[in-house]
């Protein structure tokens, strides 16, 4: 990979929200920004689209400023080399599979014939040839789904936008399109921008992840140091984990006022303690042998999770316990029952809280 091919920093002002996110994606790569709702990705993908203006910083694509407010430089949406396929995938209802991909290529000057060439080319790659002549209502999701991608990339973007592009679909046509996609972007060889909320998308697609809430970048990396170090509630409940932050000394970490767990890792400061739901037993009462890390709990609520229940445990710190029904059923886990839950140093995972 070279890079940067997109250089930004992300700034708008839109009343008390204030979205401020640096961004660089080297050519060949796909990002994926991620957030929960109302963390500014879909502002983010909007601003380099050209479809929302800077408040301040700098969009440059290829060497070219497209938005620098400081220095009065705009580029129109039109005229930038920017490829976005929609959540909804807005196709135009009243034009062909051809016509909707051929759309890009004329606006950006080629002729009808060289642009349905250009179509029929994209159609075909993306395994569409047959359905040309049929408008969007003909077409299933996962077609146009393709279609939208081939529309964005008829224009030989320097830079492919995604709006949640699998989120339309039904559970087995995304798992299928998703496999088609990743096919595609890894091709494509401009910078790619895939905005998610959906953790699977994103780490299943994207080189690198970025995680934004509250309009802030709050963590990146590559899917495996993303996961195994989550640093925010956030991030821990996307990829399924308990997280609390304390004072650590040694193999003791202080996540409470009357807690401290002993964990197999050693750490000095500030520090955050990970662990999964699975390994959390509950327990009637105060387990025998009494290991370390017990406590008091009281169940907060019981869901449904796969072949678990998952259990929210309230009391100095908040965790989740998966259990089968079974052991639900002979703990009688309801809300309002005290229990005792215990998670052995073994299963926990320390690390510093800063760096």
């Amino acid at each position: 990979m070279t890079g940067p091919l997109l250089d930004a920093r992300l700034v708008v002002d839109r009343g008390s929200f204030r979205l401020d996110v640096p961004l660089r994606v080297a050519a060949g790569e796909v990002v994926a920004l991620l957030g929960p709702n109302g963390a500014g990705k879909t502002t983010a993908l909007r601003a380099l689209a050209g479809l929302h203006p800077l408040t301040d910083g700098h969009v440059t694509l290829d060497g070219v400023d497209l938005d620098r407010p400081a220095h009065g430089a705009w580029v129109p949406t039109e005229r930038r080399r920017v490829g976005v396929v929609f959540q909804d995938y807005l196709l135009f209802p009243h034009l062909t599979a051809l016509d909707n991909v051929a759309f890009g290529p004329r606006r950006h000057g080629a002729d009808r014939r060289a642009a349905r060439d250009t179509a029929r080319q994209w159609l075909d790659r993306v395994g569409l040839g047959g359905q040309a002549h049929r408008r969007p209502r003909q077409l299933s999701g996962g077609q146009a789904q393709r279609v939208a991608l081939a529309r964005a990339l008829a224009v030989t973007p320097s830079l492919l936008l995604l709006d949640e592009p699998l989120a339309a679909l039904d559970a087995r046509t995304r798992a299928e399109t998703r496999a088609e996609l990743h096919g595609h972007l890894a091709a494509h060889p401009g910078a790619t921008l895939l905005v998610t909320h959906d953790p699977l998308d994103a780490l299943a697609l994207a080189d690198r992840l970025v995680i934004v809430e509250g309009g802030r970048v709050v963590q990146e990396g590559d899917g495996a140091s993303v996961t195994a170090r989550p640093r925010t509630d956030y991030v821990a409940r996307l990829v399924g984990l308990n997280l609390h932050r304390g004072r650590a000394g040694g193999d003791q970490v202080r996540v409470a006022d009357d807690l401290t767990l002993t964990v197999a890792d050693r750490v000095d400061g500030d520090a955050f303690v990970a662990f999964r739901p699975a390994a959390v037993a509950v327990h009637p009462g105060r387990p025998d042998g009494s290991p370390r890390n017990t406590w008091p709990a009281t169940v907060g609520g019981v869901q449904r999770h796969g072949d678990y229940l998952r259990v929210r445990l309230d009391g100095p710190i908040v965790v989740a316990a998966d259990v089968t029904p079974a052991a639900a059923a002979q703990l009688r886990l309801a809300p309002g029952r005290r229990v005792w839950a215990a998670v052995k140093a073994a299963e926990t995972h320390a690390y510093p809280a800063t760096g």
